[in-house]
């Protein structure tokens, strides 16, 4: 039987709240930067909105994309070819067969732009005013079919959806893809374009954003005893995954090996997390059974920490099940703090954090934890950048979503 190819990152990119690509957007986090703003509109007004304020894209696509690209793709899409065309771009362009090269871009929402900006269309100037690459457009398969077609990527178009999970499952899947035998470069990460009125006041509804209007930089607080919610962000994180031994042969550079992959599922509630963390657990524990790791081996996790009341304390009690004592020798850093929750998006740029941390040994740090909770499990980065060990080490990126959806990444240094 073949063995199973090692999978290496060999491209990030990058369009996000803190910068246009993954330089200036790693610089900012580093640096603690936040990319929340108060929004330069009149939604609050109109719409009575209690959240005036967003982590909203820093480079607009117009000032990157030609117009003929703006009008056929929703932000969505544009955000991901954004971020797709830097890691391609990133990893050297890589010479590969379009039959042995995939894509698995995802969103979490998919194109609402699009989809209720021709729901007004339809009801104030009637149908034949609607467009006629609506449907195109708003499709959450779109960002990835676009990537698809940017590279000539033939071996699959995956847009797998599993909310707030989708870009981290997305990154997984390709990992699968390549492992499986069917490719051996896959284009992989998410994407999400929702600072909009109704998403908004939905997440309103909800009580899950924060109300902190008067401070939008300090709003997102993960593990803070005063924390009230998540702030809403857009962007995009892409990935070049690589067989190693395709990278080898084309002497490509190589930023971290993706040694293992963890999925699992609540089936407890449709937004909340298991208060046991049981999912949780079973897919870190996957993960780095997949890796063939122990918990002495894990240096940094990037958690998922939306800055909710209930969430983060569940993650930081189930990483501490699973690492035990070895827990305390982690760092533990909540990038969110930072860009907002990207939703779809979050789970790849966050998966982008996790293998710059190991590239370069260091963790980013977690701002506006004024007052840490004190039920936090977990030694965690405030204020600054903290250095992570050299040698053969681990780190995880956590994303979890609305539905019970567990990823959890492997990350390995080479």
């Amino acid at each position: 039987m073949p063995a199973v190819p090692e999978v290496v990152v060999t491209g990030l990119g990058a369009t996000t709240p803190l910068g246009g690509d993954v330089p200036s957007t790693w610089a900012a986090a580093l640096a603690g930067e936040s990319g929340a703003r108060t929004l330069d509109n009149d939604w609050s007004e109109r719409y009575e909105i209690p959240v005036t304020f967003a982590a909203t894209i820093k480079v607009k696509p117009e000032d990157v994309l030609p117009r003929p690209e703006i009008k056929r793709m929703d932000p969505s899409t544009q955000y991901a070819i954004i971020a797709a065309r830097e890691a391609w771009a990133d990893a050297g362009s890589p010479d590969v067969d379009g039959d042995r090269l995939g894509t698995v871009v995802s969103s979490g929402i998919g194109g609402i732009w699009t989809m209720l900006d021709g729901w007004d269309t339809l009801r104030e100037r009637g149908a034949r005013r609607m467009l006629p690459m609506t449907v195109p457009m708003l499709m959450p398969n779109s960002p990835t079919a676009y990537v698809s077609l940017e590279f000539g990527a033939r071996a699959g178009a995956h847009a797998v959806v599993s909310a707030c999970a989708s870009g981290a499952e997305a990154i997984g899947y390709g990992v699968d893809m390549i492992r499986a035998g069917r490719a051996d470069v896959v284009v992989a990460g998410g994407t999400e374009a929702t600072v909009h009125p109704m998403p908004i006041a939905a997440f309103c509804a909800s009580r899950t954003l924060s109300l902190r209007n008067d401070d939008p930089q300090g709003a997102s607080r993960p593990y803070d005893v005063d924390r009230d919610g998540f702030v809403l962000g857009e962007g995009a994180g892409v990935v070049v995954l690589e067989s190693a031994e395709h990278a080898a042969a084309r002497g490509a550079r190589v930023y971290a090996r993706i040694a293992g992959v963890g999925l699992s599922s609540d089936a407890y509630h449709i937004t909340s997390p298991d208060p046991d963390g049981r999912g949780q657990v079973a897919a870190m524990r996957r993960a780095l059974e997949e890796a063939g790791v122990s918990g002495r081996d894990v240096v940094h996790v990037n958690a998922h920490a939306t800055s909710t009341k209930v969430g983060d304390l569940t993650e930081t009690r189930s990483i501490r099940t699973v690492l035990g004592a070895d827990a305390d020798h982690v760092q533990l850093s909540a990038t969110k703090s930072m860009t907002g929750h990207l939703l779809g998006g979050a789970g790849a740029l966050e998966s982008i954090f996790t293998i710059k941390a190991l590239a370069e040994r260091v963790a980013p740090p977690t701002i506006n934890v004024a007052n840490p909770d004190p039920e936090l499990q977990v030694p965690l980065v405030r204020d600054a950048p903290s250095p992570l060990p050299a040698g053969d080490v681990v780190a995880v990126n956590n994303s979890f979503g609305f539905g019970g959806h567990n990823v959890a990444l492997a990350v390995a240094s080479v």
